[in-house]
């Protein structure tokens, strides 16, 4: 099967709105929580979260344009601009047969919830007649953004979104992965965009006792592993990957980041909501992936782990990994410590971390952590504090979302 080599990045977060603001945010241990602004907190029990700040939608498309998009899809754009001209490609000098060679693979968990919330808000504040916008349903569907981006570049290869809550765009990658090495495209644009700061996701989500309510103190409330953790911070943003096949980013000269190698999907098969004690979903996605990559577990330098600040789900994955990586000297990360959860775009944009820690040779610390849960197993290498200087060949990146989903990818310095 072909190779798979990363030629682009693009990323809109909570800590920078361009790859490069992002990541020096990232390992300078910055912390992208704040009050929520978008809408009164008055009556929620939890009044902050990571927002995205000053975005410039504007300077991506004009406001014709922006009218048709939910902020998801504004993000999903810029983003991928972003990564197209880091990737230094030129889609308009190509032929429709070179089109038809990129595909687009777009996830979220959301979609266009914003939309939906504002437009039944309307609805029910008028005398009931349904005067909907036109653009309601295109802007809320899912889907919505890989098509938009797949229209504003005449990409013709295959256009799709995977939704598989928190791990969305970790499975879009796996997919755009799939598609290359087995020679259905050249090029795949994937990743993942969320923009679900509204009212009924912050209330739903503190209905489901999955949110932190540490008002007195956010900016330590995102604290993976941390025995007083009390649940996930949200965040929205977006996260860019422009894969590419090797032969084909060599022909025309692409900078190269990283080789992906191996992805694993798996089920927990479980609860609607909860991860099991033995992390088995976990487990199996990671084993699938080292397999598919046909390495063993002694070869990964570091683990973005998925460690969003619950209580069982923290534990459930660290079980999961002492379970395969046992004694092993592996770091273990939890850069949601920094951004919060940014939900279905999450595994994008800690995708772009580890393949930007392979090539500074730099692992993020877990900051807000200051004791450990007691009841993480003994011998794990977590990094807390300040990041650390080492030399990484190996990234693991996990996601895992409601439902059960597991996805992990496995990154890799690329040689030629």
């Amino acid at each position: 099967m072909k190779r798979v080599v990363i030629t682009g990045l693009g990323a809109i977060t909570p800590l920078g709105n361009h790859v490069n603001d992002f990541w020096q945010n990232i390992i300078a241990g910055k912390n992208g929580v704040g009050p929520i602004t978008k809408f009164d907190t008055d009556k929620f029990k939890t009044k902050f979260a990571c927002e995205v700040k000053d975005f410039d939608a504007e300077a991506y498309m004009d406001k014709k344009e922006l009218r048709k998009f939910d902020l998801f899809t504004q993000y999903a754009i810029a983003s991928t601009d972003q990564a197209i001209q880091d990737a230094g490609l030129d889609f308009a000098g190509m032929n429709d047969d070179q089109l038809a060679e990129v595909g687009v693979i777009w996830a979220t968990g959301n979609g266009g919830i914003g939309t939906f919330e504002a437009q039944l808000e309307e609805f029910h504040a008028g005398d009931g007649t349904p005067r909907f916008s036109p653009f309601f349903i295109p802007k809320m569907i899912v889907d919505i953004a890989a098509g938009a981006i797949s229209i504003r570049h005449k990409l013709r290869g295959p256009n799709y979104c995977t939704v598989s809550a928190c791990a969305s765009s970790n499975t879009a990658i796996i997919s755009a992965f799939d598609t290359i090495r087995l020679g259905k495209a050249n090029i795949m644009i994937a990743g993942g965009s969320e923009a679900a700061l509204t009212k009924s996701s912050v209330g739903g989500f503190n209905a489901a006792q999955a949110l932190s309510k540490r008002n007195d103190d956010p900016e330590t409330a995102s604290r993976p592993f941390d025995a007083e953790r009390d649940g996930f911070v949200m965040g929205e943003g977006a996260g860019a990957l422009i894969l590419e096949d090797l032969e084909h980013a060599l022909q025309r000269g692409a900078t190269i980041y990283a080789e992906i190698i191996g992805g694993g999907m798996a089920g927990d098969a479980y609860h609607l909501t909860g991860t099991p004690p033995n992390g088995i979903g976990a487990v199996l996605g990671m084993k699938k992936a080292l397999s598919d990559a046909g390495i063993s577990a002694d070869k990964i330098d570091y683990i973005n782990a998925h460690a969003t600040s619950t209580g069982l789900g923290d534990l459930s994955e660290l079980t999961a990994i002492n379970a395969i990586f046992g004694d092993l000297p592996v770091a273990i990360g939890a850069s949601k410590s920094q951004t919060g959860h940014l939900l279905g775009a999450a595994g994008a944009v800690e995708s772009i971390i580890s393949i930007l820690s392979i090539r500074d040779g730099i692992i993020p610390g877990v900051i807000n952590t200051t004791k450990l849960d007691e009841k993480i197993p003994a011998g794990l290498n977590i990094i807390l504090g300040k990041s650390v200087k080492q030399e990484i060949n190996y990234v693991l990146n996990n996601t895992f979302g409601f439902g059960g989903h597991t996805a992990s990818t496995i990154f890799k310095k690329y040689e030629a």
